[in-house]
């Protein structure tokens, strides 16, 4: 049978942001998959050096705009060790807080792209709709639905209010009533099952041999994860369960996502319920002393790693990041091969890309 060659991007309704897919098949059936990035390369990494350490904030809270916060917390994290600072109980639970309700958003979001991508725009509608309520608390709590400048070295720039906390409180329990239907939906949905069940399968040594993380992984039988296994900011004082599955298929980690969303109101409830007075950042120096140190965070994709090496100055000398989308391109390429041509949008969308932040 003759082989052809179809490009999938960079500019595709499939993708929303620019990556390049060539896909051989055979007929209806891919056999092999190649893949290309650098098309929103911005030089982040390079810019930060040019930067002092406060206005680098700034600057990596634009590295990916769903999970911001959790990259300016993983670099806060490890400035504040080589400065051998202190945060505030009360600061890091609200770092904890704004962690949670940007999973919360990040998986719902990816679930509407799921949906819309393989022809369901049910439950697209249902999950942005709903997304929406974690959006409104984000933004009654830090003034910014996306890009919420919480983070400041030596803790958070925010102190809700008590009106603010029971606002939240609120709120929470709204979209948990959402989500529990929303669970229900994807539990038993059949034609979700159908399109996603046995779709992208990845076993547990892929996994291992590309050095997925996250939801990907976790979804084929990996139970690893930062806030249990390496808990930072606040996470060793809730409780809370790490979701696994063993299919690995589009349909697992579709269920590992829903079921940590409810996970995360969990522990935003344990949160506002447990709020230590006090306050809520101590006073850092400009300059970082000599050294370096790597950070880590369980970002809703994965684990976000930076690594931080100061000269002594105002400015880092150097900084690395590994975000968890790169291991995850690795993967797709197995994942796409020998499936249908229909099922594509499923596989790509099932592994929740973020480009911006691979690319950097």
């Amino acid at each position: 049978m003759t082989r052809v060659t179809i490009p999938v991007g960079p500019q595709h309704p499939l993708l929303k942001e620019p990556l390049s897919f060539r896909l051989t098949a055979e007929g209806e059936r891919v056999m092999e998959a190649a893949l290309r990035m650098g098309y929103v390369h911005r030089g982040i990494e390079r810019l930060s050096e040019e930067r002092n350490y406060v206005q680098n904030l700034y600057l990596l809270e634009r590295v990916c705009g769903i999970c911001s916060h959790v990259h300016t917390t993983t670099y806060c994290q490890g400035v504040e060790a080589l400065l051998e600072l202190d945060v505030p109980p009360r600061g890091l639970m609200l770092r904890t807080l704004l962690c949670e309700l940007e999973r919360i958003h990040s998986h719902m979001l990816w679930l509407g792209v799921l949906a819309e991508n393989i022809g369901f725009s049910t439950i697209f509608m249902y999950s942005w709709r709903d997304r929406e309520i974690a959006l409104d608390i984000m933004e009654d709590l830090s003034g910014g639905r996306i890009a919420h400048a919480v983070n400041t070295i030596g803790g958070v720039r925010i102190d809700p209010e008590p009106e603010q906390i029971r606002a939240a409180r609120h709120r929470l329990n709204a979209l948990e009533d959402q989500v529990d239907d929303l669970v229900d939906v994807v539990k038993y949905e059949g034609t979700l099952k159908v399109r996603t069940q046995g779709v992208g399968g990845a076993s547990l040594e892929q996994v291992r041999r590309h050095c997925a993380v996250g939801p990907v992984a976790r979804a084929a039988g990996l139970d690893r994860d930062l806030r249990r296994d390496a808990p930072y900011a606040a996470y060793d004082r809730l409780f809370f369960n790490v979701i696994t599955a063993s299919d690995g298929d589009v349909w697992a980690a579709t269920w590992v996502r829903v079921l940590e969303v409810l996970e995360s109101l969990s522990m935003c409830r344990q949160i506002l319920d447990d709020l230590p007075e006090g306050e809520v950042s101590t006073r850092a120096p400009r300059r970082v002393p000599e050294g370096e140190v790597v950070s880590r965070a369980e970002a809703p994709r994965g684990e976000v790693v930076y690594y931080i090496r100061s000269d002594g100055s105002d400015k880092p000398a150097r900084i690395k990041i590994r975000t968890p989308t790169l291991p995850a391109l690795s993967l797709v390429r197995e994942q796409l091969r020998d499936i249908n041509i229909a099922d594509v949008p499923v596989v790509i969308s099932g592994i929740d890309l973020c480009i911006a932040c691979a690319d950097r």
